[in-house]
């Protein structure tokens, strides 16, 4: 990622996630409790309100892989007899607790005294921290999330939520903190949430304009990393998406597209919705298989996994702890595959995009479960025709740059084949399945 080219508030977010491994790493050292948590269904300003430090698994494997780290990591993990099938995030967290737990930063994270899991539709993570567990030995708080199986959340769901947190995260939070919990200090918390999800969703829908000022996917993963983890409810995010917002809104008045790992797009000719996790291992190529033809990402599922800013969520500090429950609830991985076709084809139709891309990522069953269904379902509503690409979240050995290359190029020649025909005075529409590469 050294080569790529980034806005300042790419190097600003980069410089905040370094300052937040830094804190890990000071945190038994100041006495500061520490709780690991996962980034869907996160309940960071929970956390932020009883001044414990939050541990992401799941940040520190992608954080590795971007590091070219997560192969050794994954190895370690395969050889104490875990499966080349597991999730690679998981193998990759495995295998550098093996090696001393040392982060991404080459700074050693803390153990845990608490083991937070909010379930919001992976599975995984479930056995995840069954593996933790046996490891430290700490405190376990489970937060079961209902599926949201009929695509809306019922007060009876949520007063669910509301009641395990009640009666099982906060008292155990308590317990590992010494604290009592303060409602005003989470609902402080939730004020400055509000504000800088306010300006994120801005920046997200400013890629409805021609040409976008964003990318929504590849751009999106840096946009994304201050408010899905640990700094969400604080000053400091509140500071970055207002330099975020400010940075777009001047490209937006310049009529001018993304930044890519090559600088500016000049000429934006595809516009794309992404569905799926990016590949982390090879991110600046995988990046510059699209930018290089000249296709922007409108939108992205990916960027709604820790919170559906950009379709309405906001956390509510009049209704702290129901607002929590509507967070973790809403997030995209806890939708049925109905829904999430359904979600698909509004970024596809509100974006005015050309095609949408599936990324199927081969250890992650929680997105790529049923996608090829879903391609099809998307199709369907849209009459919009859908790419179909495979590789891996933090495993390098499922990355083939060149046969993804391949496909996205035949699929983009596609589209702009499509495009010429549709122009042409009198030509037939055509049908997604006459022309799905």
């Amino acid at each position: 990622m050294s080569n790529v080219r980034k806005e300042p508030s790419m190097e600003a977010q980069k410089q905040m996630l370094a300052g937040y491994f830094g804190e890990l790493a000071r945190a038994k050292e100041e006495r500061r409790p520490v709780v690991y948590t996962f980034v869907p269904g996160n309940l960071v300003e929970l956390l932020a309100a009883f001044d414990v430090a939050p541990v992401y698994p799941e940040v520190n494997a992608l954080q590795s892989a971007m590091r070219q780290r997560s192969g050794g990591f994954i190895r370690e993990a395969e050889r104490a007899g875990h499966s080349e099938d597991v999730c690679s995030y998981v193998k990759c967290d495995l295998g550098m607790m093996m090696k001393g737990n040392v982060g991404p930063t080459g700074e050693a994270l803390p153990p845990p005294d608490l083991l937070l899991l909010s379930f919001t539709g992976c599975f995984t993570f479930m056995k995840w921290f069954e593996l933790l567990r046996e490891q430290y030995k700490c405190e376990v708080a489970m937060l079961h999330v209902p599926y949201q199986g009929a695509g809306e959340v019922t007060p009876e769901m949520r007063a669910y939520v509301v009641e395990q947190l009640e009666r099982e995260v906060i008292p155990k939070l308590e317990k590992v903190t010494g604290k009592k919990f303060d409602p005003d200090r989470l609902r402080e918390q939730m004020v400055r949430s509000r504000k800088a999800e306010e300006d994120l969703a801005w920046v997200f829908r400013a890629a409805r304009q021609r040409p976008s000022p964003i990318d929504a996917y590849f751009g999106g993963v840096y946009y994304i990393g201050p408010i899905f983890t640990s700094f969400r409810g604080s000053q400091a995010a509140c500071d970055y998406y207002a330099q975020l917002r400010a940075e777009v809104e001047e490209r937006l008045a310049a009529k001018a597209g993304p930044i890519t790992p090559d600088g500016p797009l000049e000429h934006e000719k595809f516009r794309l919705v992404f569905e799926g996790p990016p590949n982390w291992t090879s991110f600046r190529d995988f990046w510059k298989v699209f930018s290089d033809e000249g296709a922007v990402a409108v939108a992205s599922t990916y960027t709604q996994v820790g919170g559906t800013y950009e379709r309405g969520f906001r956390h509510d500090p009049e209704r702290p702890l129901e607002s929590l429950a509507d967070y973790c609830l809403s997030c995209y991985t806890n939708l049925s595959l109905p829904n999430r076709a359904a979600v698909l084809a509004d970024m596809v139709k509100g974006y005015d995009a050309d095609g949408f891309i599936i990324h199927s990522v081969k250890s992650c069953n929680s997105f790529s479960a049923g996608q090829l269904h879903l391609l099809r379902e998307v199709e369907k509503l849209t009459g919009v025709p859908g790419g179909f690409i495979e590789s891996d979240l933090v495993d390098a050995r499922y990355y083939g740059h060149a046969n993804i290359k391949n496909r996205v190029e035949s699929y983009l020649q596609m589209l702009a084949a499509r495009r010429a025909g549709a122009a042409a005075p009198g030509a037939p529409a055509l049908a997604p399945e006459e022309v799905r590469p």
